[in-house]
């Protein structure tokens, strides 16, 4: 049975700095590109950052880059989303996504599976 499980975020003051995690198993991880989407109240889910998986490549959507950066560690099947720069708008749900077929971060039809989602708060 595959799963991934997210953990860290919370709460955290505007300008501040979170780390989440995507910790998978049942799968073999190294197989996988991984990536983070997110949703905020009443909006539909958004592609933010995607891996490759080797994570020789990386892919940014324009909102979050320069301020969050992605990373992987194949020996603990985790990946990791680094928040710097906080803002109030990057309150959302935070989920990560495995995809085993050609790297397509993008597009959520891509992706096997999903995480159960994240809370990541910013207050301003």
């Amino acid at each position: 049975q595959v799963q991934l499980v997210e953990s860290g975020g919370g709460l955290v003051q505007a300008g501040g700095s979170e780390r989440i995690s995507c910790t998978a198993s049942g799968l073999t991880f190294s197989s996988y590109a991984m990536a983070w989407f997110r949703q905020a109240p009443g909006k539909e889910r958004e592609f933010v950052v995607g891996i490759s998986r080797s994570a020789g490549s990386t892919v940014y959507a324009d909102s979050v880059k320069g301020r969050f950066t992605i990373s992987r560690d194949n020996a603990k099947n985790t990946a990791y989303l680094q928040m710097n720069s906080l803002k109030s708008e990057d309150t959302a749900v935070y989920y990560c996504a495995a995809q085993r077929g050609m790297f397509d971060p993008r597009r959520e039809s891509k992706y096997d599976y999903w995480g159960q989602g994240i809370q990541v708060t910013v207050s301003s």
